[in-house]
């Protein structure tokens, strides 16, 4: 089912030269309005006696809705369109990050410091004793965040190139939310060793691993192989993060309902990367009944040529997706946009918990079941229980490099949602408020205390 809610991803500017007369300014909005566009910011450029030169923001649902509004503008007889604005294109222009240096140089002598010859006493130092790398260079703060374009947000195998839009992203979400600096490293390669081989070789500059948008399964033997081969954290963002933020706010939602993880039935569609790690981390929170769901229906015990990591939560039930929600608790969407209908939803059990975290079209739109659900959560912004990364990873590698861990482990990733969950009081505690804010300020440090906290009792912190 296509959204057709206006949002800010399908943003326009138009620059238009309108006649100073009564109504013609009406006549736009009317015009906007009648195609269901979103009026947003509105700035007066220039004006004369006879005409203004206005910048009017526009939300649409899509490309094509953008170009509906587009000409229904043009389409008024007195009004000029000077020019249009794709505001998401033009964010992007030029790309989003840089880099720049922590200390200026005004000298000869800052330069002989920062750069020859006074440079050579440092590397000199790092090669007597390796472990001033973090110390003395940009590695204790520095992540990799790696990527073979094979599985680009819900868009498939666009490759390398163009995964790097993403990838820059999330170099700002770490700078934002934790103080981290990230670098994209779109490799055009997906071969699993060439993978293994070309991030084991850049390590020495990074003090973590962010492996990002990797189809599954290969993501899984390349995090598995390198966690073993690298003395630094790797960390799947698409898996564990996804987990982390999921396991939070179903912590949350099942306080609200009032029933134990251990006693309800959690159906999860999508046994892809983030679907395999949540039902993963949701075993290690003591769920004890998880059917998994793929575009073939139930992951049975009777279906053949599983994946090792399919066959472990193959269940003796059969049929579809259906079948798997009538009487369960708790539906868990990291698939596809609409496989979810509200007859579905109805049979689910009283209480019923729906996570659709598809994005940016979820398993089943919230208005549709809104009377049917205790709670519905989405990977939205524009609804409310957005289930989002960014709650997860920058805190949990802010708190792994602080305490300079060698890799993140499963006791980790429990802290860091117990950790979120806990940013909500009971008091504070509804249906539409189970998940902080990702613009919560307490967020990122509370997670990297939880991890360190981890990390020390494990006893793999190395401060």
């Amino acid at each position: 089912m296509p959204d057709l809610t206006p949002n800010s991803s399908f943003s326009l500017t138009l620059r238009l030269e309108i006649p100073n007369r009564i109504g013609m300014f009406a006549s736009v909005t009317n015009a906007i309005a009648s195609c269901g566009g979103n009026l947003g910011q509105i700035d007066l450029i220039e004006q004369s006696r006879q005409v203004s030169i206005r910048d009017i923001t526009v939300d649409a649902a899509s490309t094509e809705h953008a170009d509906n509004i587009i000409q229904a503008v043009k389409a008024l007889p007195v009004i000029k369109v000077i020019d249009v604005y794709d505001r998401t294109f033009n964010l992007h222009r030029g790309g989003k990050i840089s880099i720049t240096s922590r200390i200026q140089l005004k000298s000869i002598s800052d330069l002989a410091m920062a750069y020859t010859p006074g440079v050579g006493r440092v590397c000199s130092a790092i090669a007597q004793n390796p472990e001033e790398v973090y110390n003395l260079t940009i590695k204790q703060n520095t992540v990799a965040i790696v990527t073979d374009g094979s599985a680009v947000l819900g868009l498939g195998n666009l490759g390398a190139e163009a995964s790097l839009p993403v990838m820059e992203g999330k170099a700002m979400l770490f700078k934002e939310f934790a103080g981290i600096d990230a670098f994209p490293i779109c490799l055009a390669t997906q071969d699993t060793d060439e993978i293994v081989r070309a991030v084991k070789n850049i390590a020495p500059v990074f003090g973590g691993v962010n492996l990002e948008d990797i189809a599954a399964p290969r993501c899984f033997e390349i995090e598995a192989r390198l966690r073993e081969e690298l003395n630094i954290p790797v960390f799947h963002d698409d898996q564990h993060g996804t987990a982390i933020v999921t396991l939070a706010a179903l912590f949350n939602a099942l306080k609200l309902v009032q029933k134990p993880i251990e006693q309800i039935r959690i159906v999860i569609n999508g046994a892809g990367a983030a679907g395999v790690a949540i039902a993963k981390l949701l075993r290690k929170a003591k769920a004890k009944e998880i059917w998994m769901c793929d575009s073939k229906g139930i992951i049975s015990t009777s279906r053949n040529n599983l994946t090792a990591e399919k066959r472990e939560f193959a269940v003796k039930p059969h049929g579809n997706l259906a079948d798997a929600v009538k009487d369960a608790d708790v539906f868990i969407g990291v698939s596809a946009p609409g496989v979810l209908t509200p007859e579905m939803v109805k049979t689910m059990a009283q209480d019923a918990i729906v996570f659709a975290m598809a994005n940016p079209v979820p398993e089943i739109q919230p208005e549709l079941v809104k009377d049917d659900v205790a709670i519905i959560a989405t990977g939205r912004s524009d609804y409310p229980n957005q289930i989002n990364n960014v709650l997860a990873f920058p805190g949990v590698f802010r708190g792994a490099l602080d305490c300079r861990a060698g890799t993140i482990t499963t006791a980790m990733y429990l802290e860091a949602a117990s950790a979120i969950a806990s940013l909500i009081k009971p008091s504070d505690l509804d249906k539409e408020h189970i998940i902080p804010s990702v613009f919560d300020e307490r967020v990122s440090s509370v997670v990297a205390g939880a991890v360190q906290r981890a990390a020390r009792e494990e006893d793999i912190a190395r401060l």
